[in-house]
């Protein structure tokens, strides 16, 4: 099983998968339920096993401070990816209560990146 898995590796190449949504209001509870969600739907829509994750590098804005993002990976089973949380910087004019992800993974196609909620005005190239 595990010379399978290298090899379907060796196929593919490492790629670089964002996303980001909107949370409602500054709880663990919200940031956490966010974050899922978009993890879940990004995985989803671009096909991923947790064994092709590598890592995953999450950004609040300034106003979300309740709970790192990477708390919502591991309750997800992202044990043994390396994760990042940081405070994205301040914008004049920039939406608050957004969570960003950059997740390098390994994939055979092009990347689905998601947007969700008032996320999506962040990029409407996208929608």
């Amino acid at each position: 099983m595990t010379e399978q898995r290298d090899k379907d590796r060796l196929e593919k190449r490492v790629r670089g998968l964002r996303g980001a949504v909107d949370v409602p209001e500054n709880t663990a509870p919200a940031i956490i339920a966010a974050t899922e969600g978009l993890l879940r739907e990004i995985v989803a829509r671009n096909k991923l096993v947790l064994e092709d994750i590598i890592s995953a590098f999450f950004t609040v804005t300034p106003d979300l401070n309740a709970a790192f993002p990477a708390e919502a990976a591991r309750r997800l089973g992202w044990v043994d990816i390396a994760l990042m949380c940081a405070t994205e910087i301040t914008v004049p004019g920039s939406q608050p209560g957004i969570v960003r992800v950059l997740i390098h993974a390994y994939s055979d196609r092009e990347p689905i990146h998601i947007y969700l909620g008032r996320a999506a005005q962040l990029r409407p190239d996208l929608t």
